[in-house]
């Protein structure tokens, strides 16, 4: 007896966001990148559609960073400190789809830079790449609201993906999108409620729910992975279904998240029974990726180079339509 797999069908689909804008679209991008869309849950090719493969970015940061790992060194450390070099790397070395960088030395407590050196440094990135930006501020937000502003006029026609807002600091942000017609990460802190009343709260201001990509915040393996992957689902539940305020494409910040736990950075030193240190931070930072992007996530943050590597290729055998 042949087997006859069961296929549900959902009622609506994930809304699609166009990130970066080519010349003919009155930017200076080589190429514009598609997320969501979906039709299914996460690769359930046979039950919908899945127009638009998951995107693996790799951050920059617009300072040297004082906290990474070493192991990084060898990969980075001869571009910290200027990021337009950085990001170039990322693009033409490790084959970034597209750079998340974030303006940390805007922060009153690093170096206080001002927006109009913040926007330089965007400038300087937007001339050395050609894959579209996301630009994320420095977490403090009275100084991310004077930052970020100058940010996406100055870059107006680019169409970047700006963030971070948040249920209480999403006005100034929302503000300058909507003006200078970017799009926006709205993230909330693991939490479908406040998912949804964000979403609500920015289309309000009139920015198009096309617009708005959703970051609900995610933790590495093994330290809450389990919470922020349901609450994924929920979403994309919730989308294909037809919520209109949740079925937004998802962004996740999985380098930052895993590079800052015990287990990546430890030495085999300290724990020789855990295995080489480098090694075991790759994979993870990649089983944490992989586990999210099965959850719906179409934007993965990375940050080493081979972790990312290892993303690419699991998207690739996972975006093989099998027959049913």
């Amino acid at each position: 007896m042949a087997f006859i797999a069961v296929k549900e069908r959902y009622r609506s689909k994930v809304g699609e966001v166009v990130l970066g804008a080519t010349k003919d679209q009155g930017g200076t991008r080589a190429y514009t990148i598609t997320v969501g869309g979906e039709a299914a849950l996460p690769f359930q090719h046979y039950e919908g559609e899945t127009p638009n493969r998951p995107v693996v970015a790799l951050e920059v940061w617009d300072s040297a960073p004082t906290d990474w790992n070493a192991c990084f060194d060898a990969f980075y450390g001869d571009v910290y400190g200027n990021a337009a070099a950085w990001a170039k790397k990322c693009v033409e070395e490790f084959g970034a789809d597209l750079i998340v960088l974030r303006l940390r030395s805007a922060d009153p407590d690093v170096s206080d830079a001002s927006p109009e050196d913040c926007v330089k440094v965007v400038k300087d990135v937007l001339a050395a790449v050609g894959c579209p930006l996301v630009i994320i501020g420095c977490g403090k937000p009275e100084k991310d609201n004077l930052v970020m502003p100058a940010v996406a006029e100055a870059a107006a026609g680019e169409n970047l993906l700006l963030g971070v807002a948040e249920q209480e600091n999403y006005k100034s942000l929302t503000a300058a999108c909507m003006v200078h017609k970017h799009n926006i990460i709205a993230q909330s802190p693991i939490d479908i409620n406040i998912c949804k009343q964000l979403n609500i709260l920015i289309t309000e201001m009139n920015l198009p729910a096309k617009r708005i990509v959703i970051d609900p915040t995610i933790a590495a393996m093994g330290y809450g992975l389990e919470y922020g992957y349901s609450i994924m689902e929920r979403a994309r539940n919730g989308a294909l279904q037809g919520d209109t305020m949740l079925g937004m494409p998802m962004i996740g910040n999985v380098g930052y998240e895993v590079w800052r736990v015990k287990e990546a950075n430890a030495s085999v030193e300290d724990y020789p029974g855990w295995g080489e240190q480098e090694g075991r931070g790759i994979l993870w930072e990649a089983t944490t990726a992989m586990s999210l992007i099965q959850a719906g996530m179409g934007i993965v943050v990375m940050r080493h180079p081979k972790a990312a590597a290892l993303i690419k290729q699991n998207i690739d055998e996972l975006m093989v339509k099998a027959e049913l």
